[in-house]
């Protein structure tokens, strides 16, 4: 399949949680995270959040009420989440999913520290988009 590694896990169960806003999906070989939509929305595939190379990432800000309003497979090797802020331009393949749960902890310290860097707060309106880009909302 496209999108996995050789011997790669696949998903066995995929839940999005509304109330809690948080994505519940269970692999193969047995892994199981939960993924809050925050996290899954500022770490979007992108290139509206990871720009078009190293250094062009956008910092993503007031995202912490996201919510996912649909959830759509792509082939059978990803989904692309409609988040409900309008973004819906990521594509998140099973071994992307994995990497963001298994990293989970690791990736959120590494986003509060560029958010520090930045000296903006999580919660900060993201600000206006400026001249000629991708396109879309960031």
């Amino acid at each position: 399949m496209a999108g996995l590694t050789a011997g790669g896990a696949t998903p066995q169960s995929i839940t999005v949680h509304g109330a809690s806003r948080v994505l519940e999906i269970s692999f193969s070989d047995g892994a199981h995270f939960r993924l809050p939509f925050e996290l899954l929305r500022v770490f979007s595939p992108s290139a509206e959040v990871k720009g078009h190379g190293p250094g062009q990432e956008t910092l993503q800000t007031g995202k912490r009420e996201v919510g996912i309003v649909a959830l759509e497979p792509v082939g059978n090797y990803a989904v692309r989440p409609i988040f409900s802020d309008g973004h819906e331009t990521g594509i998140y393949t099973w071994a992307y999913l994995y990497e963001l749960g298994a990293q989970q902890a690791e990736r959120w310290a590494g986003y509060e520290a560029r958010l520090a860097a930045a000296g903006v707060d999580r919660d900060a309106p993201m600000p206006p988009r400026g001249g000629a880009g991708c396109g879309g909302h960031g």
